[in-house]
């Protein structure tokens, strides 16, 4: 089952959050010791102004994905963050079912496109992507948590809710 978190869901976040960065450091651009100095209301705060979504058993959290905004892109432009899923759900569709969500809440949100970085070494997500029907845009940037490594963009049209 896949949830919209909300702002009262802020522990769940940060648990899960804080979970994905120890299990899998070298994927994301924010580091487990920088986040885990956000306080209550920072996490508050990301939870209600962003698509944070869960997918979940009826036993355990399963992954988790982003969808935001940023001012400084264009305004039908959203980007997929934070993408993580459980090892023990890998391989089982439950990232496919993530990034779906969040290209549904781009839709809604009035986007025409979703776009997302996958850092270098990280081929198993880049498949996903390709699968889920994003493209590589050419574009290349540092990794925030690793300047020595890259991120390639990639991204997808969405055709916005009429």
């Amino acid at each position: 089952m896949i949830r919209r978190l909300t702002e009262t869901d802020w522990v769940l976040l940060r648990e899960v959050r804080l979970a994905s960065l120890a299990e899998s450091p070298a994927a994301f651009g924010s580091t487990y010791a920088r986040e885990l100095e956000f306080d209550e209301a920072e996490w508050r705060q990301r939870a209600a102004s962003s698509g944070w979504y869960v997918a979940a058993d009826a036993e355990e959290i399963l992954g988790i994905v982003a969808g935001y905004h940023d001012d400084s892109s264009p305004p039908d432009q959203r980007h997929l963050v934070a993408m993580w899923v459980a090892p023990e759900a890998r391989g089982s569709g439950v990232a496919a079912e993530l990034v779906e969500a969040v290209v549904t809440w781009a839709r809604g949100d009035g986007a025409s496109e979703v776009t997302l970085g996958v850092a270098d070494g990280n081929e198993r997500a880049r498949a996903l992507y390709l699968n889920c029907g994003f493209a590589a845009t050419g574009a290349r940037f540092p990794l925030h948590s690793d300047p020595a490594r890259g991120i390639d963009i990639y991204r997808r049209s969405v055709d916005p809710l009429g």
